[in-house]
């Protein structure tokens, strides 16, 4: 006990007077006795809210007469309410777990609870979740496709962006990013299936570029994970399905609740699976390990480390895409058939990731992380079949191994004046990907022909970005910028007789660097409990595949993203949130797949001229009965090419109109599920939209029948 009131003691001295009448505390999860963030804590007489830290604890309220009535409640937590009395200096607030209740949640214009903050907790709570895919779907308005087999990253559509497999979405887990820039599939491939669904404690997310501790490829928006720090219980699952498919899932307590009580926790989660993967003709033969570790002790009276390890092995076989007349003149049986059975891919990465949180005197918060990856990936596809080589075929290798390291340091202070609240934040950071080898082959049954591009890439980012928040009575302003610094080297090492590298890369400087300043601000209005209104603009950006800065001499490094949000958060109802926003983005230069540029099957993505996007997201959510919770997204986009002729403007594939719905139940007898439905709309497959991509409807129904321990 005494490691946290010693350190508590002496921040609060920095109130004086008032805080040595006035009591504070700290609301902790009942079972893990891990601390709760953000928890809401109400003046009941006053309505003055105070918001509790990462540590759980909460300022100073002050006592008028003999006693205080406070209200604690957190999204995902039971209410409680209690008295406080003078001599109750420091006080801990048990919160246990329960079913998000609408009529608890209340709009606050304090920093950091946001509509995105508030809709991440209701949906995680409410809507179920089976897999990495299903955390994605989890933010509003994000789309996700699975193509050419299980185990690649998936498809990512997100405000009018077919940002590919992560071009232009920033993901990260417990602040290790996900993205990887430069990538042999594609700028930003963001491969999520590492990632344990179990293991998810929460998840934060924003859609613009809004957000100060989120750079490179934070455009159309970002999500973060953070995983379990101390498990409430073990766990053992167990699944089985059509198609051969199978999945065991273990997370293992490894220290006892006395260890827990001296502030020590670790665990270790495992996550075996396998499928043939649907209908085709072809079995998919798709199997992946993953294997997660986490642990956490106390550093002293005023630090906490959280140390943790996962690795993740997928392998797998694909189909791949055929064309329609591959079917209707007999090529193959049906639709489920398959052109070149030597299509699938293996990939492994293994990540290390360290965080050290001290809580200093006065308020002040410092986190330092460093994080590792080491990552294998290898994948053989085949597009266009003999498009390019009518005599061997187009199938191509797309490979490479890297190994990735970064840190992350962040310091932080919240304190009170009178009655505005200030939260003050700064930031740096590095990262570093070493790609050797990277490359693109010309392969026949999986064998490699002739090497289309081979090289050696190292790139190096650097950051740093200063935060403030004000909140004054209704008002709410947050401003900040930041900077970023990128150096990129591109070795090319294709053999001299290959006349396409050769060229592409005769006499180009292999090195090209760039910096940009991004600024932001938001601000935000509250009129009361039940409506606010916010305005958010900011500048970000993406960086350019290195192969391809170098290729164009360091042009287009990292172009700009000017976004714009106008947005409401309503509870007109005490059942009933809505989140809406009209939104505008301007891309200084649009990345797309392409294959222009090297005049090969498979090539990176390649720059395409200015875009601009306008469109709206509407996102209620209604619980109908205690038993009953329905929820709905629906968002509209209008993406455009800004310099391409009249008539040639659409940007290919990028969704204009998605939308997600259901319906989650849960009786008192055990039974519960979900009825929910995804669409995507037809939308242009060409830039004169003559060609079209059909849109589809997916319908998922899941009943479950759930006892306390099964």
């Amino acid at each position: 006990m005494k490691k946290w009131i010693l350190p508590l003691l002496y921040s609060l001295s920095s109130y004086g007077a008032r805080a040595q009448r006035s009591p504070g505390g700290r609301v902790l999860d009942a079972i893990s006795r891990e601390p709760v963030e953000l928890a809401v804590v109400t003046d009941v007489r006053t309505g003055r809210i105070e918001l509790t830290d990462c540590q759980g604890r909460f300022a100073p309220l002050k006592i008028t007469g003999d006693s205080l009535c406070i209200e604690v409640s957190c999204i995902g937590y039971g209410s409680k309410r209690l008295f406080i009395r003078h001599g109750d200096a420091h006080v801990i607030i048990p919160l246990q777990k329960s079913t998000v209740d609408l009529r608890s949640v209340t709009i606050t214009g304090h920093a950091g609870v946001n509509s995105f903050h508030t809709l991440s907790r209701i949906d995680l709570d409410r809507q179920p979740v089976r897999s990495s895919q299903d955390l994605l779907r989890l933010v509003p308005g994000l789309f996700i496709a699975q193509h050419q087999g299980g185990g690649k990253a998936e498809q990512i559509f997100l405000r009018g962006f077919d940002a590919d497999h992560g071009t232009d979405v920033n993901i990260s887990v417990d602040g290790m990013p996900v993205n990887m820039v430069s990538h042999a599939h594609g700028q930003g491939y963001a491969d999520l299936h590492f990632l344990i669904p179990e293991t998810v404690a929460s998840y934060d997310f924003g859609k613009g570029p809004y957000y100060t501790a989120k750079g490179d490829l934070n455009t159309a928006g970002y999500v973060a994970y953070n995983t379990i720090n101390v498990l409430d219980r073990t766990m053992f699952k167990i699944e089985g399905g059509a198609f051969s498919t199978g999945r065991s899932v273990a997370l293992i307590n490894l220290l006892s609740a006395k260890a827990r009580a001296r502030g020590q926790s670790a665990y270790i989660a495992g996550d075996a699976l396998y499928s043939n993967g649907g209908p085709f003709s072809l079995p998919e033969y798709f199997h992946r390990i993953n294997v997660f570790g986490k642990f956490n002790t106390n550093v002293g009276e005023n630090s906490k480390l959280t140390v943790s390890a996962g690795n993740m092995d997928s392998r797998w076989r694909a189909s791949g895409e055929i064309p329609n007349r591959a079917v209707a003149e007999g090529y193959i049986k049906n639709r489920w058939g398959a052109l070149d059975s030597s299509q699938g891919g293996y990939t492994t990465r293994t990540n290390f990731n360290a965080r050290l949180t001290t809580f200093l005197p006065n308020n002040y918060i410092l986190e330092n992380q460093v994080w590792y990856s080491h990552y294998y990936f290898n994948l053989i596809s085949n597009f266009t079949f003999f498009y390019y080589y009518p005599a061997t075929g187009d199938e191509f290798r797309q490979h490479e191994i890297r190994n990735i390291a970064g840190t992350n340091t962040r310091l932080s202070k919240r304190q009170t004046i009178g009655n505005t609240i200030l939260v003050s934040a700064a930031g740096i950071g590095s990262r570093y990907d070493h790609i050797d080898p990277g490359e693109l082959d010309h392969t026949l049954n999986g064998i490699v022909l002739s090497p289309l591009q081979l090289g050696k890439t190292r790139e190096t980012s650097i950051f740093g970005y200063i935060d403030e928040t004000i909140t004054q009575g209704k008002w709410l302003f947050n401003a900040g910028a930041r900077v970023d610094y990128f150096h990129f080297y591109y070795d090319n090492l294709a053999p001299v007789a290959d006349t396409f590298a050769t060229d592409l890369y005769r006499g180009v400087n292999p090195r090209a660097q760039r910096a940009t300043v991004s600024p932001k601000l938001n601000i935000q209005y509250s009129f009361n409990d039940r409506i606010q209104l916010y305005v958010k603009g900011g500048k970000g950006f993406h960086s350019n595949d290195a192969r391809v800065v170098i290729a164009n001499q360091g042009f287009e490094i990292l172009p700009a993203a000017y976004g714009a949000d106008l947005g409401l958060n309503w509870k007109p109802l005490p059942r009933m949130f809505i989140n809406a926003a009209a939104w505008y983005l301007y891309l200084q230069q649009e990345f797309t797949f392409g294959q222009d540029l090297i005049d090969q099957p498979g090539g990176p993505v390649q720059p395409s001229g200015r875009t601009r996007r306008i469109g709206i997201d509407l996102s209620p959510r209604y619980q109908v009965t205690d038993w009953l919770f329905a929820f709905l997204n629906l968002n509209f986009a209008r993406p455009r090419f800004i310099d391409s002729a009249v008539g040639h403007r659409y940007l290919p594939l990028a969704p204009t109109f998605t939308s997600t719905a259901g319906l989650d139940f849960r009786f008192a007898n055990g039974i519960n599920g979900s009825i929910s439905y995804r669409y995507l709309h037809n939308r242009a497959a060409n830039s004169t939209y003559t060609l079209t991509a059909v849109g589809y409807w997916v319908t998922d129904l899941t009943v479950n029948y759930t006892q306390k321990k099964i």
